[in-house]
């Protein structure tokens, strides 16, 4: 994306230059970047909290707050947008949208077919967190791998 991005700049302001695919591309990396990696960030724990009370916590608080954000707001949220923008993203798919620019990409149908995908991501990093917490209620010792994550960034 950081090449694409020197690329089009190079040639818009050296060369005279442009390209509307290339520009596009852009967006589509960048769009399509956050949208995947939201589901691994969870996982990191590298998404913004407001950790007033969170940072000195217990491992058991953290754990009852990490379910219950779950049940109570991740999923929820992530339900919501698979049920709203499936319409969006099916219409779409049905006349394979493409760019509003003549020599853009064609494929504007498989971008929004991000956001769904997006959801279901993080409704299994959603599932990962509920397993994790119930074992640390339950009083199991975290996992290596778990410790490994843990901390905030």
């Amino acid at each position: 994306m950081v090449l694409v991005q020197f690329t089009v700049v190079m040639m818009r302001y050296v060369f005279g230059l442009s390209n509307v695919w290339m520009q596009e591309s852009i967006l589509y990396l960048h769009g399509i970047l956050f949208m995947l990696a939201a589901g691994y960030t969870l996982y990191c724990d590298g998404h913004v909290r407001v950790d007033i009370f969170y940072r000195e916590a217990s491992p058991r608080y953290k754990a009852m707050v990490d379910l219950m954000g779950t049940f109570l707001f991740l999923w929820p949220v992530c339900i919501l947008i698979i049920y709203v923008s499936w319409p969006y993203v099916s219409s779409s798919w049905s006349v394979f949208e493409g760019s509003r620019e003549t020599s853009g990409i064609p494929a504007v149908f498989l971008l929004k077919s991000i956001i769904p995908l997006f959801a279901v991501f993080v409704i299994l990093q959603g599932l990962s967190t509920v397993i994790r917490s119930l074992s640390t209620l339950s009083g199991e010792p975290p996992s290596s791998a778990d410790s490994s994550t843990s901390g905030s960034v």
